[in-house]
């Protein structure tokens, strides 16, 4: 993706990020609702041309968005797919891929919380060796006048018991809709996708009044170089800490507020 597709991505993403911090969505059927809205939009060429079509104001996509999707699936999904018709996107089929890998991701989510996450990602890599060391196995699942179903049923058969659930519904998902891709490139992104996941840490940050954007956009890039890898920034407001930020990542505390400030002044005076 290039251009307005790709920031369209992100904030997608960010989107979703918000929702697997929040326990009580359910990982696993945002995931199913999301490769079916996939499908829709693979199928409907003129619809997913309507909702990326940049003549069309963002509010009008949304609301066509909702009367037409809205009411088949949960309000977490239909929240997702609202924000990301109100973005804008280069191509619209872009639309379609990013829909697709939130799919992916709410799965990975689901695996994460579970604490598999690791066990998927080694998974998929060692099915992606497999497939490429029998050609026989890769004509089966990638037959394009096969029944899905029956390759959906060579998959589980082959994985079921063996492999964890996620791991089991992210590679049915790839041979049953490949979406013009080779299983070999769909089942590397899909490794990327769990590598990435894995790598996901979370920071919990409080400041005295709302960050901006460019705040957060600052405090995201110090992170990350800090800690060597990306950081979703989890925000609360919290006035009593009367300036700077408080950031929490797992067990550790970067303290930068006044109130602290202060507090350690006390201290020293005390002492």
């Amino acid at each position: 993706m290039s251009g307005a597709s790709r920031e369209a991505l992100a904030s997608a993403r960010e989107s979703l990020d918000a929702l697997a911090d929040n326990t009580s969505v359910d990982a696993a059927k945002l995931a199913d609702e999301l490769a079916a809205v996939t499908g829709l939009l693979d199928r409907e060429v003129s619809l997913r041309r309507v909702l990326t079509d940049p003549a069309q104001s963002g509010e009008a996509k949304a609301e066509l968005a909702k009367r037409l999707i809205g009411g088949q699936v949960g309000g977490e999904t239909a929240d997702l797919l609202v924000g990301m018709v109100r973005s804008r996107w280069s191509r619209s089929r872009d639309l379609v891929d990013a829909a697709e890998e939130l799919a992916s991701g709410a799965d990975l989510v689901a695996a994460e919380r579970a604490g598999v996450l690791d066990d998927v990602e080694d998974e998929l890599f060692r099915f992606g060796r497999i497939v490429s060391s029998s050609s026989e196995l890769r004509s089966a699942l990638t037959d394009k006048v096969a029944d899905r179903t029956a390759k959906a049923g060579l998959v589980r058969e082959l994985l079921g018991g063996r492999a964890n659930p996620v791991t089991e519904r992210l590679v049915v998902r790839l041979v049953t809709a490949p979406r013009g891709r080779s299983l070999e490139s769909g089942l590397n992104a899909l490794s990327k996708q769990a590598a990435d996941r894995r790598d996901r840490m979370v920071a919990e940050v409080t400041s005295a009044v709302p960050m901006s954007d460019a705040q957060k956009q600052r405090l995201g890039d110090v992170l990350a170089k800090l800690y060597g890898r990306r950081v979703h920034l989890n925000l609360d407001v919290d006035p009593e800490i009367l300036g700077g930020v408080q950031v929490r990542i797992g067990d550790e505390v970067i303290n930068g507020s006044i109130a602290d400030r202060l507090a350690e002044a006390d201290r020293r005076m005390a002492g």
